[in-house]
């Protein structure tokens, strides 16, 4: 690692919690291990919708989302500041205007280096989505994608230089690893096959495919040397609460899912926890569960913050092939079912059931993955990253 003689100020435009938000998590855990190395000093200016928010000393600064102004005036603000830095945590959906387009005002606006972090890149953006990476990559020092399979997207797509873009994988808190069946206990599914599904509940999701396939799973059986074994042990977590930019349209669709669940009678196999979970709770659903489920609909979806945890913490998984997923689970590290198919989900649930072994195998690759997933290693890369820039920009300047 590059090392400096003094603390570098750097910031972190993001949403930020207390506000519910995976892109919020993401950054409140990597500025935690940053700070903890030691390495740079970290701030945070926040994206605000509606809602107040009560945020900690982290926050020096905050923006409201739909006030274009704001952005022009945070740049004046950063140029004159003490901040050398700025990393962009970019989803089209938390930045103001067509497609999250008040962001150009920040960058065309500001002086000091920047670094992006994409969190989604769509294969056929419409002509704004396309141009908005195009202008942050031309402004940035570096472009953060977490999937290699999309640095090809970024160049031929997007017009971003190859020698911008770095591949750093999404981070991954590293917990003490407990037992599945003790954690099956204290939590009440003793002698159950756990398959679970967590994050902001929304359409696009893909739960109710998944619904439908844990009833066909529970109402099969499969013959194995002359033997007849049934899934009725199955229990299928549906784990987090309403996505609250969705609000009605969320709450609707989760509706839906709760009277599909009544309609397949699959009340004793699937079980909703509707509400915002801490890491804590989502790591202890992670490590007794026996298969681990995104049935998302988007094959774009270029990162997915609870796939990385599932790898991180060697889970046996079953998704649906967008492009983050099927670069995780490539090489037998996962199943891969078809797009909003029901029985494709099934069956490779049902594989993963009735083949201890295969289930044991899947666990060992994902967990060697998920090793080099966790934030201490991910924060060496983008501290590295940041202060290579910082360092070749003083350079110059003294030039």
């Amino acid at each position: 690692m590059i090392r400096t003689k003094s603390f570098i100020d750097i910031a972190f435009l993001s949403t930020y919690p207390p506000r519910e938000c995976g892109i919020a998590t993401f950054t409140e855990d990597l500025i935690t291990t940053m700070d903890y190395n030691g390495t740079v000093n970290t701030h945070v200016i926040a994206i605000n919708n509606s809602e107040e928010c009560s945020y900690d000393k982290k926050v020096i600064a905050e923006i409201r989302r739909n006030e274009r102004s704001d952005y022009t005036n945070l740049a004046r603000k950063l140029n004159t500041s003490k901040i050398k830095l700025l990393v962009i945590e970019h989803e089209y959906g938390i930045y103001g205007g067509d497609h999250g387009d008040y962001i150009l005002d920040l960058i065309n606006n500001l002086e000091i280096p920047v670094v992006t972090t994409l969190h989604t890149i769509l294969s056929e953006p419409d002509p704004k989505q396309r141009l908005i990476i195009n202008e942050l990559g031309k402004k940035s020092e570096k472009i953060i994608t977490m999937a290699r399979n999309t640095k090809e997207m970024l160049q031929t797509i997007y017009g971003v230089e190859e020698e911008k873009i770095e591949v750093i994988h999404h981070g991954v808190p590293k917990k003490q690893f407990e037992p599945r069946e003790l954690l099956k206990k204290k939590y009440g599914f003793m002698n159950r096959q756990v398959i679970s599904t967590f994050g902001l509940i929304g359409p696009g999701k893909g739960i109710e495919h998944g619904i439908e396939a844990i009833a066909k799973v529970v109402k099969s059986h499969t013959t194995i040397e002359n033997k007849i074994k049934y899934h009725k042990d199955v229990l299928y977590l549906i784990l987090g609460q309403t996505h609250p930019a969705l609000k009605e349209e969320g709450t609707a669709y989760r509706n839906k899912l709760e009277e599909l669940v009544n309609q397949l009678d699959m009340g004793k196999n699937i079980k909703f926890v509707n509400r915002y979970l801490s890491k804590d709770e989502i790591i202890h659903y992670l490590q007794l569960s026996d298969i681990y489920m995104t049935p998302y609909l988007a094959k774009d979806q270029a990162v997915s913050g609870t796939l990385a945890y599932a790898v991180g913490y060697g889970k046996a998984i079953v998704s649906t092939p967008y492009l983050y997923a099927k670069e995780m689970l490539s090489e037998g590290n996962g199943l891969l079912a078809e797009f909003s198919n029901p029985d494709s989900l099934a069956v490779c649930i049902k594989q993963i059931l009735d083949d201890p072994f295969k289930k044991a195998k899947m666990e060992r690759n994902t967990l060697k993955i998920g090793r080099t997933m966790y934030w201490d290693k991910v924060v060496t890369q983008y501290t590295n990253v940041i202060l290579s820039i910082i360092t070749s920009n003083t350079e110059v300047g003294e030039v």
